[in-house]
């Protein structure tokens, strides 16, 4: 659990990191889940950040968290318990509205395959998104999951229950 003191290290970084972009950023600070601190961001102009695919997201996620540990680990000194923490930053509301479609679209090619009897082939996928897939379809008795191919061209592919 991030403690308090460290907590405010945290927003004190990041609003620090985001005011070094240049970018109009409104920055919320959502209760910490577990280990993970999630962050939501709001901009008008959120495909800078986000990228294609949002990649630029899942960078900038991973730089802030290397910044964030060096961070408390030099606030902290000695002091610093080396427990992990995790950060889910999220912009615009861009990985909900990801994870909803993703999880509508694998409901929907599975109830396809179920009536057509025949695989479905998804698009290459990053190893975030095929674990959603196969999580959200993992319940379901009528169908199976499976990842094929080589990164990055990896892809689910679902199969009708024989």
């Amino acid at each position: 659990m991030i403690s308090q003191e460290q907590l405010e290290e945290i927003k004190k970084t990041v609003k620090e990191f985001f005011e070094k972009t240049g970018l109009e950023v409104e920055i919320e600070f959502l209760p910490q889940q577990d280990l993970t601190l999630p962050i939501d961001l709001k901009t008008e102009e959120p495909q800078i950040l986000i990228g294609q695919g949002g990649q630029t997201l899942f960078e900038i996620q991973h730089l802030l968290k290397a910044i964030l540990k060096r961070t408390l680990r030099q606030s902290q000194g000695k002091r610093l318990n080396e427990e992990p923490f995790y950060i889910d930053l999220d912009i615009n509301d861009y990985k909900k509205k990801k994870l909803d479609y993703l999880k509508e679209m694998a409901r929907s090619l599975a109830d396809e395959v179920v009536l057509t009897k025949k695989e479905k082939v998804l698009p290459a996928m990053s190893a975030y998104e095929r674990r959603i897939i196969h999580l959200e379809l993992a319940g379901r008795s009528d169908v199976t999951t499976e990842s094929i191919g080589e990164e990055p061209e990896r892809k689910v592919v679902i199969n009708p229950e024989p």
